[in-house]
């Protein structure tokens, strides 16, 4: 009985296999790595076009759909606007709640990212405001109404001299008056963990 060891053969075809080498009283199993060859290393040497650069490529894209972004927040504004209407006419019930705060908190997700940090810091506020009430009823629907109208405006204006100035004005403003809200809210006032993501999109916003 022989101590060596052998490979075990591969059988022919283009999927690679596991390779098996066979001791004496055990075997051990290699499985095929995938991403070996799928991988690829940029460096000094590296004499690829620069277009090949996955990270500029990226960069490229997302400047070409920077365009759309305008378009997608006017969308999102919509719905959040008819979100708000709905609890207007309704109340707040599970089904117009729920509409409202998946409105805001998609804003408050992807605003920032796409150009537009004031208005996720707005949609956090509301966010904030719908979470930490346990009963919407008794959210003050002019409240409801300052949010939606902040959001609205800062996307607005957002090009416009001041608008920095004036999402600065609104979202403080609007702090206050949800705090004012929380304050009799059992755990309303507790720490706050609405955090917005720095924005991709560069903004752009005259003097």
């Amino acid at each position: 009985m022989t101590s060596g060891r052998k490979d075990g053969p591969r059988k022919p075809g283009k999927r690679a296999l596991p390779k098996v080498t066979r001791f004496r009283d055990h075997e051990v199993i290699v499985p095929p790595d995938p991403l070996r060859d799928a991988w690829h290393r940029t460096g000094a040497d590296d004499h690829d076009p620069p277009g090949n650069d996955p990270v500029a490529a990226a960069e490229r894209a997302l400047a070409a759909l920077s365009g759309e972004f305008a378009g997608w927040m006017d969308s999102e504004c919509e719905r959040l606007d008819a979100a708000r209407r709905a609890v207007q006419a309704r109340g707040f019930d599970a089904e117009t709640r729920q509409a409202l705060h998946h409105a805001a908190h998609d804003i408050k997700g992807q605003a920032a990212t796409f150009g537009f940090p004031d208005a996720a810091a707005a949609a956090a506020s509301l966010c904030r405001l719908i979470e930490r009430t346990a009963d919407a009823r008794r959210i003050p629907l002019v409240l409801v109404d300052q949010h939606v109208d902040a959001v609205r405006a800062i996307v607005r204006e957002r090009d416009s001299i001041g608008a920095a100035a004036l999402a600065a004005e609104l979202t403080t403003r609007l702090r206050e008056a949800t705090d004012a809200v929380l304050r009799d809210e059992p755990g309303g006032l507790g720490d706050d963990d609405s955090i917005v993501s720095p924005p991709t999109v560069p903004r752009s916003d005259p003097r």
